[in-house]
């Protein structure tokens, strides 16, 4: 017995790194798989149905229960297909991790127009469009009568966090994503819906570019980069034991589980009238003087 038997998870970008991981994870705990990947390359670009199949293979042959799925998420009527195929294959949907991602690397100063739509594109237009077919399925089971245990697991970074050199779009979007799971919760909870944000750190196609010296840890007696190490977090998230958790941002690395604070209301001046402009700086440097340091931008030193 799992802590996901019976339930159905669709994992998008399921077909490597990290989305493989969660596949392989959560069919080992009982769950019906959708592993849905368009095959593209790490900025975004072709299509190839192939890596999707193998992760289906490998669960099938483990003795799970999986089906692969090309739709693309950021096609509005596509993501509706991919809810309506977990259904047909498996007669019902319970989790949504939406983790399927692309990065185009770029100081701000060169960074182009194209770019920072393609980034938007599949990171925020991706995660509404699946979520929100996953939510209409799911409000008109409970209009029928059904007690909803459902889940939307986002995917956030750490650039989205605290920001990251040269990952302007890609540090905005993930930005984007931590505060769209805030409103997800927020409005959700009545149906039965929890929403809740990770920001992983393991190693990627991703990852293995843009950090590759913090990536390389295999070969040591514990892989901390290991993408395996993410998934059972995000399995026991994907289940029944975590409908008390929502609204929440974890940052996970290795064995590291970490509960993000968030932005919260720090210290302040009030003068109790009108602000005469010469006075502003003084006011400013005290309020510094008085802040807890914030996290330095990743590439910062």
């Amino acid at each position: 017995m799992g802590i996901c038997d019976n339930r159905t998870v669709v994992i998008t970008g399921a077909a490597r790194g990290l989305g493989r991981a969660y596949a392989l994870a959560f069919a080992a705990e009982g769950a019906n798989v959708v592993v849905n990947d368009i095959g593209a390359s790490l900025a975004g670009e072709g299509r190839d149905t192939s890596a999707a199949d193998g992760v289906v293979a490998e669960i099938v042959a483990a003795g799970g229960h999986a089906i692969a799925n090309y739709e693309d998420i950021t096609d509005w009527d596509a993501a509706k297909r991919i809810v309506e195929a977990a259904v047909a294959a498996f007669g019902n949907l319970h989790v949504v991790v939406n983790n399927a991602g692309i990065v185009r690397d770029r100081m701000f100063v060169s960074a182009t127009l194209d770019e920072w739509d393609a980034t938007m594109h599949v990171h925020l237009r991706g995660h509404f469009c699946l979520s929100r077919h996953a939510v209409d399925h799911w409000r008109a089971k409970q209009k029928a009568g059904a007690n909803l245990d459902a889940r939307i697991i986002n995917t956030t970074s750490g650039a989205g966090l605290q920001g990251s050199i040269a990952q302007a779009a890609y540090s905005t979007a993930k930005g984007g994503i931590a505060a769209l799971t805030l409103v997800q919760a927020a409005e959700l909870a009545r149906y039965g819906i929890t929403a809740n944000a990770l920001a992983p750190s393991a190693r990627t196609r991703m990852t293995e570019q843009a950090f590759a010296d913090k990536m390389a840890t295999e070969g040591e007696s514990f892989d901390v980069m290991d993408p395996a190490n993410i998934a059972p977090a995000v399995v026991w998230l994907g289940s029944a034991k975590s409908a008390h958790v929502t609204g929440c941002v974890f940052e996970l690395e290795g064995g590291r589980i970490m509960l993000e604070d968030g932005w919260r209301e720090g210290p302040a001046v009030d003068a109790g009238k009108r602000w005469d402009p010469e006075d502003v700086g003084g006011a400013v440097d005290k309020l510094l003087d008085e802040r807890v340091p914030p996290r330095k931008v990743w590439g910062t030193t």
